[in-house]
């Protein structure tokens, strides 16, 4: 299927999405972005449907070419205080609001959102897969916040977040169970099973 330049038929229509909020531990990223309406890529689609390679590669190529983006990280003590909804919604607004243009429309991927000033919105369920502008706003959001994961990893390497990039993988929660939590997690998420007890 071939991704829409964008959904509305404003000119500065500003796609965003955020990564990570599935995770135990580091922030939710989001990332805002405006694409020229000439603006083609063949391989840019949601990026979860991509390598890691190709997400690197198309990193500095949106960059370059979209009219205005920026990224937001909300951190995990922030999550545990506002909610992982509203996290991702606060990371969304503040990318949106580093923009150096101002958008006059703004689609938003899945189906939560709380309006932004007042310049209308659309939440589309699989947006990034659907609008070129949401998933150049997908691949931003993951990489910033894959190389993020990448640096603290360098102080917690037992956790081995530069692999699972603070996803709940077996080997995230057996290295929890064994050396507890970190400043980077999330108290409020459910970091181990209930077998095991922890002590936070």
């Amino acid at each position: 299927m071939t991704l829409k330049i964008q959904f509305s038929s404003f000119e500065l229509e500003c796609g965003t999405d955020e990564a990570g909020r599935g995770c135990l531990a580091g922030p939710v990223t989001a990332a805002a972005v405006i694409l020229p309406s000439k603006f083609k890529n063949t391989i840019l689609n949601d990026s979860k449907q991509l390598s890691e390679k190709n997400r690197k590669l198309l990193r500095p190529i949106i960059e370059t070419e979209a009219l205005s983006f920026a990224v937001q990280h909300i951190s995990g003590t922030e999550i545990d205080s506002i909610n992982i909804l509203n996290a991702s919604i606060k990371a969304m607004h503040g990318s949106i609001s580093q923009l150096k243009i101002n958008p006059n429309y703004i689609v938003v991927d899945g189906n939560k959102f709380k309006p932004y000033k007042s310049i209308p919105h659309k939440t589309i369920i699989k947006g990034d897969s659907k609008f070129l502008n949401i998933a150049a706003a997908s691949i931003l959001a993951k990489t910033y916040r894959d190389a993020y994961m990448e640096q603290i990893h360098e102080e917690f390497p037992m956790y081995n977040w530069k692999q699972n990039k603070g996803y709940p993988t077996k080997e995230h929660r057996a290295a929890i169970e064994k050396y507890g939590i970190t400043k980077y997690h999330r108290k409020s998420f459910r970091l181990l099973p209930e077998q095991y007890r922890l002590d936070i």
